[in-house]
């Protein structure tokens, strides 16, 4: 009688361990080649249809609403803020900082969608489904009062933009050209695709459109699948990870979020991973809380390798904003988590909510609808409104 083959145990395990790191590797380097597109499709387009996204995004009530909607339909605020990333450290023509901010705060918000989805799978059982949904939905209520604290006080004093050029200038890159170490790496695989597109289109913002397009498969595809393989190989770990944070102090609990986040690249696989804890009972709302922080924190991480991997003149910028995202979740932790009382509101709103969802399906579709598509349809009112 045969046996069934599984591929995974194919071989000696150096060649495959080999061959899923090269295929990491691989696909890190499309992520940072998609990126380098992304930004150059945008300079190819020209001043005048940057203008337009420019002058859209400068109220900052727009860039908001553009962060939730990118994030929420693509489900991965990796994607998004390395997007941000890419306009704001582009050759030519870069997106303003002031613009990008908003944009990062939005995509905070947007990528909590996902655990809110995970939660609806416990819908057929009452007190599992209030367990999961409370968990889900701290994210989304803590998100959402830190955009409505930070993003204020952001345009108001401008706190994110000055302390992310202070680490600049205290990193050594303020006043000097930032040179990739892959710079060479990047180019040499760019240059191929910049020949292949000149050969096809000889208008250059047909060949801006095509790189857009091509960048932004590339980076949608390589961290979908680096999510996938990431996860796949530290499954086993992150559950023994989760584990061992249950119940524990505060402070490790936000490392166990930081650390899960960091090896599978995405803040929805953390967060996601703790509703079916929550829904069976084995995790208490106030012990995922941490947890779901230290994935804001740890999410910060793909945003900063971008920045990193980026060239020309404008990467200081890139780096910034990247800097300026891991700030304001670094903000709002130390500004919402540490005060008892300020603590409670996210928890006592979660639990409230989840109670409602539990009565009504209605209004748990009425909660999702409105708190990712609704919201920023009431900003484009609010911003015609102003207009008046």
């Amino acid at each position: 009688m045969s046996t069934p083959t599984n591929p995974d145990m194919v071989g000696p395990i150096w060649l495959r361990i080999l061959l899923r790191f090269s295929l990491v590797l691989g696909l890190f380097f499309v992520f940072l080649l998609g990126i380098k597109g992304f930004g150059e499709g945008f300079m190819l387009l020209g001043r005048d249809h940057l203008q337009v996204i420019f002058v859209a995004t400068k109220n900052p009530l727009i860039g908001l609403m553009v962060g939730i909607l990118a994030t929420s339909v693509m489900q991965s605020s990796s994607i998004t803020t390395s997007m941000i990333v890419a306009l704001v450290a582009a050759p030519v023509s870069p997106l303003p900082l002031e613009n990008a901010i908003p944009m990062v705060m939005g995509a905070n918000i947007g990528t909590t969608v996902t655990n809110t989805i995970v939660s609806l799978a416990h819908l057929g059982h009452r007190n599992e489904f209030q367990r999961a949904f409370a968990v889900a939905t701290c994210h989304d209520v803590f998100n959402y009062m830190a955009v409505a604290v930070l993003l204020p006080l952001e345009l108001y004093t401008g706190f994110l933009r000055k302390l992310s050029a202070f680490k600049i200038e205290l990193g050594g890159l303020a006043g000097i050209k930032y040179q990739s170490p892959l710079k060479g790496a990047l180019q040499a695989l760019y240059n191929p695709l910049e020949s292949f597109l000149q050969g096809l289109f000889a208008d250059q913002r047909l060949q801006g459109v095509a790189l857009l397009l091509l960048g932004g498969i590339m980076i949608f595809g390589a961290i979908s699948l680096l999510v996938k393989i990431l996860h796949r190989l530290a499954r086993s770990r992150m559950e023994r990870i989760v584990n061992r944070g249950l119940g524990a102090h505060a402070l490790l609990a936000i490392a166990v979020g930081m650390v899960i986040t960091v090896m599978v690249q995405s803040s929805s696989i953390t967060t996601s991973l703790l509703v079916p804890l929550a829904g069976a009972g084995l995790l208490g709302l106030e012990q995922a809380f941490p947890i779901v922080l230290g994935a804001n924190l740890g999410t910060t991480v793909t945003a900063l390798t971008a920045a990193l991997g980026t060239t020309g003149p404008n990467t200081a910028a890139g780096i910034q904003i990247a800097l300026v995202h891991l700030l304001f979740n670094l903000s709002a932790t130390l500004l919402i988590y540490p005060l008892r009382r300020v603590r409670a509101i996210p928890l006592h709103a979660a639990r409230w909510l989840a109670g409602l969802a539990t009565r009504s399906k209605k209004l748990l579709l009425l909660y999702i609808l409105f708190l990712f598509y609704g919201i920023p349809l009431l900003l484009i009112f609010l911003d015609k409104a102003i207009k008046l």
